[in-house]
């Protein structure tokens, strides 16, 4: 019997949801929304997982793996919500700027017109 990989997702995450929650309840880490930044970080997982590498996923995935861990930074009191957010804009950017490379593949889900197709 094969084993797939993709099943393995969702019982890792519950118990890392759990062993975090625990933690937390007896007092052993900070306090810490760990539901807020798990998911953040999944979101950024599953944009890879999902599309694949391009364009839009290496803007996308970096960005909330990023912001999850940032948030746990803010969630400990080591980096204050007004500094935060610009460091967000600022990540945008650089993404965006990467993104740009032509070594990055465009999604698949754009149709891209060639000049021949428009007579």
């Amino acid at each position: 019997m094969k084993s797939d990989k993709k099943t393995l997702v969702m019982p890792l995450l519950l118990i890392t949801l759990g062993v975090g929650w625990l933690l937390t309840t007896l007092g052993i880490t900070p306090a810490i929304d760990w539901i807020w930044t798990l998911g953040l970080a999944v979101v950024g997982l599953l944009a890879f997982g999902i599309s694949g590498v391009d364009k839009v996923t290496v803007v996308v995935g970096p960005f909330f793996m990023i912001t999850s861990l940032l948030s746990i930074l803010r969630q400990t009191d080591r980096l204050p919500f007004n500094v935060e957010v610009p460091m967000l804009v600022i990540l945008s950017g650089v993404l965006m700027l990467i993104a740009r490379s032509p070594l990055i593949p465009n999604p698949k889900w754009i149709v891209q017109e060639t000049g021949d197709s428009q007579r």
